[in-house]
């Protein structure tokens, strides 16, 4: 009988099967959006266990597993790492039709060529039969990297962090490349201006400068923009709910920043001006250095308030929030353009309603200056699933350059999560199979020989300059 996971999985059709082995399945990896700990590949540290390596800080397990009625002390609580695998699983054969009960299975081949269905009753045996295999010098976060063939890891980080683990790498001489990611989220958090005041004194420690205006704020997060570069960062990321834009003068917003930082709240208003500002400022540092940014927006956060006053944020209490709104996002971009200061550009959108909209927005910024300079990012967090993703693809075959697009991110905290390009690259070989066997593709070798390679791997290769 065929295991689950077989050669040809998700590949429907003789061209499918054709592009993904011969094109496709043998690329390197460049991951360039994630939030794999620097730390831990730095120490190149060591897990214990799949309890260990699968359940620490993967919100998607625990998600699955509370609805499936687990009790929170075997998601995100002091169960042992055993006591977590086993409620795991005997939530896995629930998950059948969900992405995860793909993820699972392959990465339970992959990394362990386990092909038996996770359940009950196959628990204890992979769990002990993986256990030696994971305590092994061959498994440790760096050779988990080497066996996945990944070339680039672009963690995510705060312009506070002192960024000592990328520091240490780069020093080191690692083959491998793990380069900062700019992500300024605290610097436009402004519902308390007691928190929004400690994060902007510690950014100013970390920068060595006192930040009492708007020029020295800016001036800080150029410092540590400059830092990041030469660290081998060549990209930043924005995780808003929305774009904002308002008309402002320099002086608007920086009595803004001082009414925040004398402690008092700002209203609606204020709110916009300041963080359209902020954010148009830290667009034209990436403008500047000659960087890639990221805007992955449409998310509703921590909207259990009583778990997220437990845990805190990225636990698992996050869902789809509204539509963009689509002027404000066009008067954002357009306002950076006016100036010619529009950085290479990546947009990703969690409301699958927000599709087409994404998809010829980005139309409306490529001057020819730069193959896919405004583009539509990979399907994310919600939507990095196979309906989701085969949605994704028509989208942007139909509204832009499917051919130009730079791929897939894990968007992933755990060091097992790589199988993820495995499952991407199938999918888009299966759509670009389909098409071709329906006569809506020419069977052309170099078409699609381009096309597969460089969505697999060589877009995002030319395009980040890392």
């Amino acid at each position: 009988m065929q295991s689950f996971i077989h050669k040809d999985f998700i590949l429907e059709t003789e061209t499918a099967k054709k592009l993904y082995h011969e094109y496709s399945e043998n690329q390197p990896i460049i991951d360039f959006h994630c939030h794999l700990n620097p730390q831990f590949i730095a120490e190149d540290r060591q897990f214990d266990n799949l309890g260990q390596i699968w359940l620490e800080g993967d919100h998607y397990k625990w998600r699955a597993m509370r609805i499936n009625g687990i009790d929170e002390h075997y998601c995100n609580g002091k169960a042992s790492d055993k006591e977590k695998f086993m409620k795991y699983a005997e939530t896995v054969p629930f998950t059948a039709g969900n992405p995860l009960y793909h993820w699972t299975h392959l990465e339970l081949a992959r990394h362990f060529n386990v092909t038996e269905l996770l359940s009950p009753a196959t628990a204890e045996k992979i769990f002990e039969s993986t256990k030696e295999m994971i305590q092994s010098p061959d498994y440790s976060t760096r050779k988990l990297l080497e066996m996945m063939n990944v070339e680039v890891v672009g963690t995510t980080d705060d312009p506070a962090d002192d960024l000592q683990f990328h520091k240490k790498l780069k020093d080191e001489g690692y083959h491998i490349k793990v380069v900062p990611t700019y992500r300024a989220d605290n610097v436009i958090k402004t519902e308390d201006p007691v928190q929004f005041k400690a994060y902007i004194e510690k950014l100013g420690e970390v920068a060595d400068i006192a930040i009492s205006s708007l020029t020295e704020l800016i001036e800080a997060l150029d410092r540590r923009h400059a830092y990041f570069h030469e660290l081998g960062g060549r990209a930043s990321d924005s995780g808003p709910d929305r774009f904002f834009f308002a008309p402002y003068t320099e002086d608007e917003v920086n009595k803004i920043f001082l009414k925040l930082m004398a402690g008092n709240t700002i209203d609606e208003e204020e709110t916009e001006k300041y963080r359209c500002c902020v954010m148009a400022e830290l667009a034209k540092l990436n403008h500047k250095r000659g960087w890639t940014q990221q805007f992955h927006v449409g998310a509703l956060r921590n909207n259990n308030t009583r778990k997220f006053n437990i845990m805190g944020a990225d636990t698992g209490w996050d869902s789809i929030n509204n539509s963009q709104n689509a002027l404000k996002m066009s008067q954002f971009l357009n306002l950076l353009d006016t100036t010619d200061q529009l950085s290479k550009t990546i947009l990703y959108n969690l409301n699958p309603a927000d599709n087409e909209m994404m998809v010829t927005m980005c139309g409306n910024f490529n001057d020819g200056s730069t193959v896919g300079k405004v583009q539509y990012g990979a399907a994310w967090w919600f939507l990095d699933q196979k309906t989701g993703m085969e949605k994704h693809l028509q989208d942007l075959s139909a509204l832009g350059l499917l051919s130009r697009f730079v791929g897939m991110v894990t968007d992933s905290r755990s060091f097992l999560s790589y199988p993820r390009h495995e499952y991407f690259r199938r999918i888009v070989c299966n759509h670009l199979g389909k098409e071709v066997e329906k006569g809506l593709i020419p069977n052309d070798e170099t078409i699609l020989k381009q096309m597969v390679e460089g969505v697999s791997y060589k877009n995002a290769k030319s395009y980040f300059n890392f």
